[in-house]
């Protein structure tokens, strides 16, 4: 039996964008508190935070993407792009709470396959 795990790439910013929302919706609530703002969801963020990633950017960066970009906008059902602090914070909350953590432990499960 093989045991040799293999990962998915993809090169399109829109698959990774629908994959992150996918695996944020499992793994976290939509909203922080029953509270909040409602501006944007938790899933909506830590995709927009993969894309940073994927794009190798930072927080302006990726608000100056977004704002070009109507096929991640709509992706991600996004209304207004939100402003870099929005990210900062929305960074900071979802790390002390251990919300990077469980989607990046449900992404691996995601798309890891068998060779």
């Amino acid at each position: 039996m093989d045991t040799t795990k293999q990962r998915v790439a993809t090169r399109s910013p829109v698959a990774l964008a629908r994959k992150a929302l996918e695996v944020t919706r499992q793994a976290v609530p939509a909203y922080s508190s029953k509270y909040s703002k409602r501006d944007f969801t938790q899933h909506q963020l830590l995709a927009i935070l993969a894309l940073e990633q994927f794009f190798k950017t930072d927080d302006r960066g990726i608000v100056a993407l977004l704002d070009d970009l109507s096929d991640l906008r709509d992706t991600l059902g996004l209304s207004k792009v939100p402003h870099h602090t929005t990210l900062f914070h929305a960074r900071q909350r979802l790390a002390k709470k251990g919300a990077l953590a469980a989607c990046s432990a449900r992404s691996s499960r995601l798309l890891t396959t068998r060779a």
